[in-house]
């Protein structure tokens, strides 16, 4: 059941008409807090009322609501907002109708079978028939049984699965795993990855009957939101380089479709190279130009990316 405060009321004469797009936005956690960032980096800022507001304005186009990440495919597939913001493991969990439009890259983490340090298993190929399983996401735990021929028997729980095996409420969990400390601290080690997990944008899979208006906003924004994710990662770089050494650079730079080249006025004898680089590998980058020749190497970062 979508909230009374969600649900759209009919145009009058007095009605302000309503932003092109409603889009669900996670309500709190590192999620909710990742997802304003990009937003903002995107030029579509949050400005709501108060740190509690259930809704605010991303501009003339957007608008977004408040609800926990968990809730959004519902209020997508439903049609209480056009769009919404959450991770591939709660989409795959709900089974709404609703399909990822963009994937945000962040949020990364995994979903994972652990078991206890001294349980002697080291693959879930290895747990013996019936063995209990307690987690959160009951649903793609049972698919996952089912394709891998488990026999497992599946304990539902809503929280701190990180427990159950030493409570003997179950042999192993299956639980999302950023870095893996937590599993470790409480004496658990994974044993198998069920499914990776990144924030994805989504949008209702029935979304046939969407005006003209609606499909250009949202591709609107999926352009806006990509180019911030493309630029993440990535340096811009420029240096003055030996013309006569342009073939190397062409191997130390080879950018999205080559470095562009530029002529310097020193009388020909240098050219001015930019191209775009993998921060990760901006070190090596220097010093194979430096090897070459370059000098007045620039490095800046890049706010948005269009690809």
């Amino acid at each position: 059941m979508i909230p009374a405060e969600f649900q759209l009321e009919p145009l009058t004469s007095r009605t302000v008409i309503p932003p092109v797009l409603r889009i669900a936005l996670p309500n709190k956690g590192r999620l909710a807090q990742d997802t304003r960032e990009l937003f903002n980096d995107a030029g579509l800022e949050v400005r709501a009322s108060s740190d509690r507001a259930l809704k605010a304005s991303l501009g003339a186009d957007f608008e977004a609501i408040f609800v926990r990440a968990q809730d959004i495919p519902e209020f997508v597939s439903d049609g209480a907002a056009d769009a919404g913001v959450t991770g591939l493991d709660l989409i795959a969990e709900n089974r709404r109708g609703v399909v990822s439009r963009l994937d945000l890259g962040f949020g990364k983490c995994r979903l994972s079978m652990a078991a206890r340090e001294e349980s002697g298993v080291d693959d879930f190929c290895q747990l013996p028939p019936r063995s209990r399983v307690a987690t959160a996401f009951p649903n793609i735990t049972a698919r996952f049984c089912a394709e891998a021929g488990l026999d497992l028997e599946i304990v539902p729980i809503s929280g701190a699965a990180e427990i159950a095996p030493h409570l003997g409420i179950a042999d192993v969990i299956v639980d999302l795993v950023s870095t893996g400390s937590t599993l470790k601290t409480n004496g658990l080690r994974e044993i198998g990855t069920i499914m990776q997990s990144t924030a994805q944008l989504v949008v209702a899979e029935n979304r046939t009957a969407w005006p003209a208006a609606k499909e250009t906003a949202l591709q609107e924004l999926c352009t806006a939101l990509e180019s911030v994710t493309s630029a993440r990662g990535q340096r811009y770089l420029m240096a003055n380089v030996p013309r006569d050494r342009l073939d190397e650079v062409r191997q130390v730079l080879p950018g999205l479709n080559g470095p562009t080249v530029i002529d310097v006025l020193d009388g020909g004898r240098h050219v001015a190279v930019h191209a775009v680089v993998a921060a990760s590998a901006i070190y090596r980058t220097i010093a194979d130009l430096k090897a070459i020749g370059g000098e007045g190497i620039l490095v800046t970062r890049i706010e948005r990316l269009m690809r």
